[in-house]
């Protein structure tokens, strides 16, 4: 007779059904401003993670990465790609899925889709460093890259800074015609503009978020004035870059972990004694943020395992008392944890 699973079996499934009804439960601004601060609270207690530079797998085509780290008592990672090709056969640029575990059994408590986390995620930590580093008075934002992530971006900054205007550019017309007509009827103020230089006027926000896997140029010095906070999260593995370097020669540049940054973010441009403030110690107030009015701050994301441990965290804690997962039998468990091949043969028909 065939096993019955033990409760610690059956693990807890977060369909991309499932991770829609829960968004649209909670509300997206909601989300991402509680996402926000969950990013944070972690980032007050860095030091007690495991920290290590994601695991990737370069081809010519792209990327595939696992991000793993555990704060002691929890287990965490996220296996992404990134495949900057793959919009050109109708498939997504950007993929993933994460999984926690507890730390005293290794047992699984947690395997979800972590495609639209991901965009939440990184939003969300776009956000809070923003919180941290932008201008105060700040109500534009600039959006240079609109494909998958820009509503998140957008979204993030109007919950979490109170942006109030998004000016959009894209290469592609299409995509910044679907973000526009995806932020239509959220509270903030569109424009389509013709240029990266045109989309920065007037900003006090700039975000850029573009795909291609190449040393590109897509904010150059002079579109950089006083004061501007740039939020640079396309840059994200070697050889990837998106601004010209004599911005970082005047920007004062915030990243999340140092040794993967300095591989991955713009900061690769750089000499390896370049300087830069790791974020965390700007959140916990051992160092200074934005100090004036015409500082330029940067902050060289490249998105960091932390990040998706706290996502995977507080996701775990928002399915409690909903039906928005499903326990799937995934660990195999005999009575007798000797008797594996025992369990097998009892399953015969």
């Amino acid at each position: 007779m065939p096993q019955v699973p033990s409760e610690k079996a059956l693990v807890p499934f977060v369909s991309v059904e499932n991770m829609m009804r829960l968004v649209h439960q909670v509300g997206i601004e909601r989300m991402l401003l509680e996402l926000t601060d969950a990013i944070e609270a972690d980032f007050r207690r860095w030091e007690i993670f495991d920290k290590t530079p994601r695991i990737a797998s370069h081809s010519r085509d792209g990327v595939i990465e696992l991000m793993p780290t555990s704060d002691g008592e929890t287990y965490g990672f996220k296996y992404v790609n990134g495949h900057p090709k793959n919009s050109n056969d109708g498939l997504q640029t950007v993929t993933a899925l994460g999984l926690l575990a507890e730390v005293s059994s290794g047992y699984p408590v947690l395997l979800t889709e972590m495609t639209l986390l991901t965009a939440l995620r990184t939003a969300a930590t776009s956000a809070m460093a923003a919180r941290h580093l932008a201008p105060g008075n700040a109500k534009t934002m600039a959006m240079i890259g609109n494909g998958a992530q820009a509503e998140f971006q957008a979204l993030a900054m109007k919950a979490v800074v109170g942006i109030e205007a998004v000016r959009l550019y894209d290469i592609d017309p299409r995509a910044t015609a679907k973000t526009a007509r995806n932020l239509a009827g959220s509270g903030l103020a569109v424009t389509s503009c013709r240029s990266a230089q045109d989309a920065t006027e007037g900003a006090e926000i700039v975000t850029t978020c573009t795909a291609d896997k190449q040393f590109a140029t897509i904010l150059t010095d002079n579109m950089v004035g006083a004061g501007i906070h740039i939020n640079a999260i396309g840059g994200d593995c070697p050889g990837k870059t998106e601004l010209h370097r004599d911005i970082l020669l005047r920007a004062d540049t915030f990243v999340e972990y140092p040794p993967q940054t300095r591989v991955e973010g713009e900061i690769q441009q750089m000499a390896p004694d370049y300087p830069v403030t790791e974020l965390w110690r700007v959140v916990r107030g051992e160092a200074a943020g934005r100090r004036d009015a015409r500082q330029i701050t940067l902050f060289d994301s490249v998105g960091f395992a932390i990040e998706d441990f706290s996502a995977l965290r507080y996701v775990r804690e928002r399915l409690k008392g909903t039906d928005f997962y499903q326990d799937i039998d995934i660990i195999a468990d005999p009575d007798d944890p000797r008797d594996l091949f025992g369990m097998l043969q009892r399953a015969k028909a």
